[in-house]
């Protein structure tokens, strides 16, 4: 387990694709092996690599690392996207853990019966733009800087400007009454590393397809 982090899910976004995100922010190349029988998924289990029996999985730096949390931890530790100090890193939290929430509504979308999905997009809008997004308009505004903590990019800037390209798909004028996080996401397209990702060809993931959630059903058993 050496070179390239190794990522093990399933070929679309799910719990990976903010583990995606983080790396690719941080100018890591990974290598992917996708999950697309329930064979694959039981054989992971009985060898033992899967601590709780779940994934994502991610094998970087001799270890086997599974937890969505932990693993975007310890890459932000590790790339240095983690802010300078305790008090840096409590904000990184909880921003972190406040996107999280909202995404958690968007990982489940694609699962949600046909006749739920307006009320669910609705809700997923009502909850970005009364709730989440006015936060972080709000720190932005407050100190004047281009990033969330410190003045220094983070696992933070990531993971809110990923919430916002997945909130827009679903509810494209959703930044319309927010100017200081269309700067935020304006300036976070053209880093170098987040423009990469950001063109075809890369390990981003489209939207969840039909196909998709019925790997994702067909693999767990769901």
């Amino acid at each position: 387990m050496s070179g390239k982090p190794r990522l093990i899910y399933l070929n679309g976004r799910g719990r990976m694709e903010t583990i995606r995100w983080l790396l690719a922010a941080a100018g890591v190349e990974f290598e992917e092996v996708y999950l697309e029988t329930r064979e694959q998924y039981v054989k992971l289990i009985k060898d033992g690599s899967l601590l709780f029996q779940q994934v994502p999985m991610v094998e970087m730096d001799g270890m086997k690392l599974v937890q969505t949390r932990a693993i975007l931890s310890y890459i932000a530790g590790k790339y240095n996207l983690y802010g300078k100090d305790l008090k840096e890193r409590a904000l990184i939290d909880m921003y972190v853990e406040g996107i999280a929430d909202l995404m958690q509504m968007i990982l489940t979308f694609p699962f949600s019966p046909p006749d739920a999905k307006e009320k669910n997009i609705e809700s997923i809008k009502e909850r970005a733009t009364n709730r989440y997004f006015p936060v972080f308009e709000k720190v932005l505004k407050q100190h004047g800087q281009d990033f969330l903590v410190g003045n220094k990019f983070s696992w933070a800037d990531v993971q809110l400007m990923e919430a916002i390209l997945a909130v827009e798909e679903k509810v494209p004028a959703v930044l319309s009454g927010f100017p200081q996080l269309q700067v935020f996401k304006t300036k976070m397209s053209n880093m170098p590393t987040i423009k990469k990702f950001l063109q075809p060809g890369s390990p981003r993931k489209p939207p969840p397809d039909a196909h998709y959630v019925e790997t994702v059903l067909k693999v767990f058993k769901i």
